[in-house]
C-alpha cells in the first residue's frame, strides 16, 4: 500500500504538468497558425489537404517533443513556462526559416497539396523540435 500511495504522491504535480502542456498545445496551434499565411485547419479539414496535414502534424509534434523537454528539465512551473514559450517561439520559427530561406514558395506550395512539400516542412518541424529540446537540457 506504501509503494501504491508513493507512486500516487506525484499526481498532482503530473495533472498540472499535463493540463499546461495541453494549454501550450492550443496556444501553439493558434500561435503556429498567425504566422503561416494558410488556415492548416480548413486545409485539413475542409480539403483534405495532405501536404498541410503532413506539414502541421510535424511541427505539432515537433513541438511537442521540445515541451516534453521543458518539463523533464524544468525546475519549477515558472522555468516549465518560460522553456515552453521559447519552444512556441522555435516552432514558428521553423516555419520562417523554410519559407524564407531554403523553400521560399512552401505556401504555394502546401495550397497546392504537393506531398513532397508537407514532408519538407513536417521533416523540418521535427528537427527543429529535436534541437531544440537537446538544447533546453541544461
Amino acid at each position: 500500500m506504501e509503494m501504491l500511495a508513493a507512486s500516487l504522491a506525484g499526481l498532482v504535480d503530473f495533472a498540472i504538468y499535463f493540463v499546461i502542456s495541453i494549454a501550450y498545445l492550443f496556444i501553439f496551434k493558434f500561435a503556429y497558425t498567425l504566422v503561416t499565411p494558410h488556415d492548416e485547419w480548413k486545409l485539413v479539414k475542409e480539403d483534405k489537404n495532405t501536404a498541410a496535414a503532413l506539414g502541421f502534424a510535424g511541427a505539432i509534434v515537433g513541438f511537442c517533443i521540445a515541451l516534453g523537454s521543458a518539463v523533464s528539465n524544468s525546475q519549477n512551473l515558472i522555468d516549465f513556462t518560460v522553456w515552453g514559450v521559447v519552444a512556441v517561439v522555435a516552432q514558428c520559427f521553423a516555419f520562417a526559416l523554410l519559407r524564407f530561406t531554403f523553400m521560399p514558395k512552401i505556401v504555394e506550395r502546401i495550397d497546392n497539396n504537393e506531398i513532397s512539400a508537407g514532408i519538407m516542412l513536417g521533416s523540418v518541424s521535427v528537427a527543429v523540435g529535436l534541437l531544440n529540446a537537446a538544447c533546453m537540457t541544461y
